[in-house]
């Protein structure tokens, strides 16, 4: 993934964050016919490992339950808040009229080796806790339960289900959120989003941006230098020169 380092995410509370709020992931392997995804819901257990665990299970029909090995390297994607941004949105454009449209969003890859666990228990655990969490955040009255249905129709489920665990490796984020921008600029743009109802995608920006200017702060460095990425030689040739260009 193409990933410049003023859009890098490394926090690993915020790469869990997105996993957890977006856990329908794309499982992305290479098999005899080349790459194939699966989308799939997973549980992210974080304390499991050093970067975390993914738990999941897939359909037993599933020509992957055939394809998999034991340790073999898988990629999954997080897709979290995302949303096309408009030049009309930066208050600089009025002035200037040198900006143009971009996309912004947050993402994450999942690097990690892949297992079976075809046992009974093991895929009953996973499928109870998903159901678990995520009747929970619908808000129902009287959330659905495993009981609500007879042993033997859960059990007939179940056996139609192979459970997977990966290994987290690596974990990358990518949080394009406008980073490159001025303050002024994010603010426009964000305010537009949540003008839309992009609330997510706002708050993100607006989480982004005091993160940007304190770093600036703290390297020493002009926030012109930091919004612009740029070279330091660039900074002091500027300097001579009476400060031109800013």
């Amino acid at each position: 993934m193409y990933l410049p380092a003023h859009f890098a995410e490394t926090r690993s509370a915020e790469l869990h964050a997105l996993i957890n709020a977006n856990p329908l992931g794309a499982l992305v392997t290479c098999g005899p016919s080349g790459l194939d995804a699966n989308h799939i819901p997973f549980e992210l257990l974080a304390e499991q490992g050093e970067h975390g665990t993914l738990q999941a299970h897939l359909a037993r029909a599933n020509p992957l339950v055939e394809q998999i090995v034991d340790g073999m390297s898988v990629l999954v994607i997080f897709q979290g808040p995302q949303a096309y941004i408009s030049p009309n949105w930066y208050p600089s454009k009025q002035a200037s009229h040198r900006q143009v449209p971009t996309w912004n969003y947050q993402v994450v890859h999942a690097h990690g080796r892949i297992r079976l666990r075809d046992d009974e228990r093991y895929v009953r655990g996973v499928v109870a806790r998903l159901t678990r969490e995520h009747e929970a955040a619908s808000g129902q009255q009287r959330p659905w339960k495993m009981t609500d249905s007879s042993p033997e129709y859960i059990n007939q489920m179940l056996a139609a289900i192979v459970g997977i665990e990966i290994e987290i490796e690596r974990l990358i984020g990518k949080f394009k959120l406008s980073q490159n921008k001025t303050p002024e600029d994010v603010a426009g743009a964000a305010a537009a989003l949540a003008t839309g109802g992009r609330h997510d995608l706002a708050r993100a920006m607006g989480k982004s941006t005091p993160l940007r200017l304190r770093l600036a702060s703290e390297s020493g460095s002009p926030f012109w230098l930091e919004k612009r990425h740029v070279s330091p030689e660039l900074v002091r040739n500027r300097a001579v020169c009476g400060g031109q260009g800013r």
